[in-house]
């Protein structure tokens, strides 16, 4: 085939796909299938392939002798081609291939001299006849039926979410209303009193737009008391922000890479798409390790040059599965082999540690719940190089940032193009956004009540036998294996229950294991989680959905399998336990102390 391609510019200029398309077509009389009809017809590969098959029926294959037909029907006769070829498939593939280099030192044509055809193009790019115009819409329809045929197609509801009666929203009509059981907004930090306030005040006195960008009148104290406050939470001494997170793990990861000589960067396959993003926006080398298989990074790290600079992306909570990343031994691993470790807290900061700084801060907790900043004590927050983050979700606001070293900081800002080229995030929303960090850092009981509200929904949905992917975080991953029925259910659960939870299908997550990824918030209640527990019981049931057993007798999929154990919670019995007894009081003091917004701070810092 190489060798084909070097000579042929119909193999050489022809997609993969292309090829693989005109094989799988129908055989006729004449050919096998499309392909061998093209191959046929061509005056170099043609010639190879009779002497080829005149070659197998010397050998002994029952074909009766004759002249070949070439124009397109075979003569009554005579065998048909197809027969002739099947023969020919048969002997030896060095047969064939000194075939064609004989015929091809015969030919010896210049590129492309005697090939009659044209490359073959997929329709979507096809190169429109002389005077027409080229379809861009067709483009468009093709491939969105793609996405109409393996059921990923995607659709958005429409859901307004009500500050007042979070966590209850409003459809496209005003009067029906249903309770939200998937956002992101995981603590309801977006209607908490505090945030809102802020962001009212701040609006008032700086207006709506930030006015461009960092580095044209978009940079203001509150962008920077921001970045101080994320620094302070993930005792860094620097942090930046973007307008989104998956801004920021693109753009430092791609521009990180690029500034690194030779750099290798090491990614779990479960990385968000921000990160792969990064990562092939880089163009550096990458390599893959299994979904926190540290043996496996082991053995990659292992073939690498001590010298060159590597980099291990993963995360702490993958957010589709709830599975918890192994931050202590990926940090253990990256300092045997001299690499640096990035590290994604998106779905974690908020929501773990005594601090919501999280899950890097929550493995020493007890070390963490009254650290100084510049403390020597050092933990496993400390041996973490680079922490991105989001004020999105846990922090009910918008945006992303990284923190690191000074050094670094300095240098994202100085070089990437995502941070540098776009606009500023609004005084209004970087006000809200230091509010809800400084109000977490002092109050856990948010966080608290979400993770109590997590261990009873699994438990509850455990004693149904309805399937939970088992993990130790605060997502509640229902399976359902089929992306059409988890649509289905879906609208199910929004028509006739008044319960919204998303399907999620492919490409978030791979085929067969699509899910219904329910998030329990500190606002349901235990009416609101029992109505979802009895309205998923009547989704099962109607529908024939897979219980945990069945998918178990069956071999089981997305961990629920025979044999799994479900991973203790993260948040310890003792940890749930510190909300009065330890830190409760502080949460008095940042509700009595709302923050002043031309300064950025609070009377309640820890």
């Amino acid at each position: 085939m190489e060798l084909a391609a070097k000579a042929c510019p119909f193999l050489r200029n022809s997609t993969p796909s292309a090829l693989r398309s005109l094989s799988q077509k129908p055989k006729t009389a004449m050919a096998s299938n499309g392909l061998v009809h093209m191959a046929q017809q061509c005056p170099v590969m043609g010639k190879a392939m009779t002497i080829q098959a005149r070659s197998a029926m010397m050998s002994g294959c029952p074909v009766s002798s004759g002249t070949r037909h070439f124009s397109g029907t075979a003569a009554k006769a005579k065998p048909a081609k197809s027969q002739v070829l099947g023969y020919a498939s048969a002997a030896s593939s060095n047969d064939l291939k000194a075939s064609v280099q004989h015929e091809l030192h015969k030919a010896n044509p210049a590129p492309g001299a005697a090939c009659p055809f044209k490359p073959v193009i997929p329709a979507s790019h096809a190169v429109p006849t002389a005077g027409k115009p080229f379809d861009y819409e067709q483009v468009y329809e093709a491939e969105l039926q793609k996405k109409h045929q393996d059921k990923s197609y995607r659709f958005f509801n429409n859901i307004n979410r009500l500050a007042q009666q979070f966590p209850r929203a409003h459809t496209a009509k005003l009067e029906d209303e249903v309770t939200v059981w998937c956002s992101n907004d995981y603590l309801g930090m977006s209607n908490n009193p505090v945030v809102v306030e802020t962001m009212k005040a701040t609006l008032s006195k700086y207006g709506a737009g930030a006015g461009g960008t960092r580095n044209i009148a978009g940079n203001g104290a509150m962008h920077l008391a921001l970045e101080e406050e994320l620094a302070a939470l993930h005792h860094k001494p620097a942090a930046l922000v973007f307008s989104s997170c998956y801004v920021a793990n693109d753009a430092t990861l791609s521009t990180l890479a690029q500034k690194l000589p030779n750099c290798v960067i090491l990614s779990d396959a479960m990385n968000h798409a921000s990160m792969i993003q990064g990562i092939k926006h880089s163009g550096v080398k990458k390599m893959i390790f299994r979904h926190n298989d540290t043996a496996h990074l082991e053995e990659l790290l292992k073939t690498l040059d001590p010298s060159i600079p590597k980099i291990i992306a993963f995360e702490t909570v993958y957010s589709m599965s709830g599975t918890i990343g192994k931050v202590n031994d990926i940090c253990r691993l990256a300092k045997k082999y001299g690499a640096i470790t990035f590290l994604d807290e998106v779905h974690a900061v908020g929501m773990y540690g005594p601090h919501g700084a999280g899950v890097a801060e929550h493995l020493d907790f007890t070390d963490n719940l009254n650290r100084p900043q510049n403390s020597p004590v050092q933990t496993v927050m400390d041996q973490v190089d680079i922490i991105s983050g989001t004020l999105g979700k846990a922090f009910g606001v918008v945006g992303g940032y990284i923190a690191g070293s000074a050094a670094f900081v300095d240098m994202i800002r100085s070089y990437a193009p995502g941070f540098i080229f776009t606009t500023s995030l609004p005084p209004a929303i970087v006000a809200g956004a230091t509010a809800s960090i400084q109000y977490l850092r002092s109050s856990p009981h948010e966080r608290i009540a979400q993770q109590t509200n997590t261990r009873t929904l699994k438990a509850e949905l455990a004693a149904l036998d309805i399937p939970v992917v088992p993990n130790p975080s605060h997502i509640v991953p229902v399976l359902v294996g089929d992306a059409e029925v988890c649509k289905a259910a879906s609208d199910e659960l929004l028509r006739s229950h008044g319960i919204y939870v998303q399907s999620i299908n492919y490409p978030t997550v791979p085929r067969g294991e699509e899910r219904l990824r329910i998030t329990p918030t500190p606002g349901h209640t235990d009416e609101m989680m029992g109505h979802l527990v009895r309205s998923l019981e009547s989704v099962w049931q109607r529908n024939g959905l897979k219980r945990t057993s069945q998918w178990k007798a069956t071999g089981g999929r997305a961990g629920v399998v025979e044999g799994a154990v479900d991973p203790a919670p993260i948040w310890t019995e003792a940890q749930l336990g510190l909300s009065a007894s330890v830190l409760g009081h502080h949460k008095v003091a940042v509700e009595a102390a709302p923050q002043d917004t031309l300064t950025g701070q609070t009377a309640a810092h820890l």
